[in-house]
């Protein structure tokens, strides 16, 4: 497993994400399959109500909870001073943990000052319940904003991000700031699954196109990602992707899908 550092803090580069599933039993077994599979890092919201399901799978497995990085997520209605406390405290009990590594606001659409919530998140971190703060879907001035406010170190930017859908400006921010970028949605690629040069780099690599985009995502510095699936297949599949490496050449192919790189991002990413 590839390890991205950040802040002087180990993560795991290919992380786990529970969005998007319809039942309790579904969410468990497919957390029980990531676990089974190698994931250690563990991606849940509020507003996912899947938490009570990954506390569950890791409650039935045999992985140390000091093994795992586990993010949670404040909804939007628990951005205030107290609600950011009380719902955390809420999300604990639901996972059954002591503590969430990393702890974010979900989106910036909300009616109460980002300050305010950053503040109680401050507070979270310093009483030990929370490791790490972070963002989630910040525009480069949000999360420059959220850094400057922050008392704890701003951690991540979790984005949709992938081969069909990049965000250069933040990638460079996230590099110069040391903040991880967290991709969500890595596989929601559209046409461009079937575009003829992710389709030849995977022939060459013997892999599918959706284990190429994942090892895209994990070749960039300062980039995590976390691809979900409820399918034990898919779940073991996504994680086959530290068996190979795309070449600086496929990189650059591969970044044209959507729409390119310029040379300063490449150079300071090493293409």
């Amino acid at each position: 497993m590839r390890h991205v550092t950040v802040d002087g803090v180990d993560v795991p580069a290919l992380g786990f994400g529970t969005a998007g599933m319809d039942t309790d039993e579904e969410r468990q077994k497919a957390v029980e399959a990531a676990l089974a599979a190698g994931y250690r890092h563990i991606d849940t919201a509020q507003m996912y109500d899947s938490e009570s399901a990954v506390g569950a799978a890791v409650e039935e497995s045999d992985v140390a909870r000091e093994e795992l990085f586990v993010t949670t997520k404040l909804t939007r209605d628990n951005r205030a001073h107290e609600a950011v406390i009380d719902s955390t405290q809420n999300s604990l009990d639901r996972l059954g943990m002591e503590y969430v590594d990393l702890l974010l606001i979900h989106s910036p659409d909300q009616n109460v000052p980002h300050e305010e919530t950053l503040d109680a998140m401050d507070e979270l971190v310093a009483d030990g319940l929370v490791n790490h703060i972070g963002v989630s879907n910040f525009s480069v001035e949000q999360t420059r904003n959220a850094v400057d406010h922050s008392a704890a170190p701003i951690f991540t930017n979790q984005v949709e991000y992938s081969l069909a859908t990049h965000q250069p400006d933040l990638l460079s921010f996230c590099i110069d700031e040391d903040v991880l970028l967290t991709a969500y949605s890595p596989l929601k690629l559209g046409s461009a699954l079937e575009d003829e040069e992710l389709v030849a780099v995977a022939e060459t690599h013997g892999k599918t196109v959706r284990q190429v985009a994942i090892r895209w995502l994990l070749q960039q510095p300062m980039v995590s990602t976390i691809p979900r699936s409820s399918n034990p297949d898919h779940i073991e599949r996504n994680s086959a992707v530290f068996d190979f490496e795309l070449a600086d050449e496929e990189m650059r192919r591969l970044f044209g899908i959507g729409g390119g790189i310029d040379e300063e991002l490449a150079a300071t990413i090493g293409l």
